[in-house]
């Protein structure tokens, strides 16, 4: 075959190829909503038409994880210093309702001051690339990662360790980074312990491990509530969705709910009053 007909093949060849390789799609106006999540295979923030979320004021038995992290958000989204934060604690405690509910409330009571980002864990490899998106937008913005832990080799912790603190670019100055963990050091204490019977200096492979964590200036520890505490979370819900049931009653079923869960939780509770309002054939809204 001639060169020419050689040639005039591999260009046809090339256009079929572009006209089937999807086109890139362009990162989302971030002033466009208050909260997306960033879709790692696409490379854009995906904006989220409503959250799911509940009322600040029917968190309850966190008073003090809740004003901490009130006043750091706050703080951050007015331009002032602000830490990256860890949520870390008792599953179904309320830690990612937490973030949540507190960005709601800020943007209700100062609509448009700062955005919500979620990324999910998996998806931490590409956060170089979502920094450099949202660094190009004046939008103060929350990055928000539930669930974040490593196993393990993974090490990808190393690269968040190089961005949240330490690295040559760091974080944007418009962006602060929380993240949620059952936790406190975001890997499994297997793990740590394993690292320090065989490496040659014990105490510099932990501090690897474990350094991670101290780059999040804001710790809030998260446990498990007592009897009294979980009543409160219940009897807040029963009064807010206005449930139409003697408080001995819900208390005794309430009781019963725990006991079969085999735990006690601010996750439980909500259960527990999705479970009610259902045989009270009562919409939440």
């Amino acid at each position: 075959m001639p060169d020419q007909e050689i040639t005039a093949l591999l260009t046809r060849i090339a256009d079929s190829l572009e006209r089937l390789a999807p086109k890139s799609a362009p990162i989302a106006d971030l002033n466009a909503a208050d909260a997306f999540v960033w879709q790692a295979e696409r490379e854009i923030l995906e904006p989220v038409a409503k959250v799911n979320r509940l009322d600040l004021a029917l968190l309850q038995g966190i008073d003090q994880q809740r004003d901490a992290l009130y006043e750091n958000t706050m703080r951050f989204a007015e331009g002032l210093p602000a830490n990256n934060a860890l949520l870390w604690g008792a599953r179904g405690s309320g830690k990612s309702s937490l973030v949540k509910a507190v960005h709601g409330d800020i943007i209700a009571k100062k609509p448009g001051i700062v955005a919500l980002v979620e990324i999910h864990r998996e998806d931490i490899p590409t956060l170089p690339r979502l920094l450099n998106f949202l660094r190009e937008s004046d939008r103060r913005t929350i990055l928000y990662c539930d669930d974040l832990s490593f196993d393990g080799g993974d090490a990808s912790y190393k690269s968040l360790k190089a961005i949240l603190e330490g690295g040559i670019e760091g974080r944007p100055a418009n962006v602060i980074f929380y993240a949620t963990s059952n936790r406190r050091h975001l890997m499994p204490r297997d793990m740590i312990e394993n690292e320090r019977s065989t490496a040659i200096n014990p105490s510099e492979a932990v501090e690897e491990k474990v350094s991670l964590s101290d780059r999040f200036g804001l710790w809030l520890g998260f446990h498990k509530c007592d009897q009294d505490t979980f009543f409160a979370m219940i009897g807040g819900y029963v009064q807010h969705y206005g449930l139409a049931i003697d408080e001995e009653d819900w208390r005794a079923q309430a009781i019963e709910w725990s006991v079969t869960r085999g735990s006690r939780s601010g996750r439980v509770a909500w259960q527990f009053i999705q479970h009610l309002a259902g045989t009270l054939s009562v919409r939440l809204k």
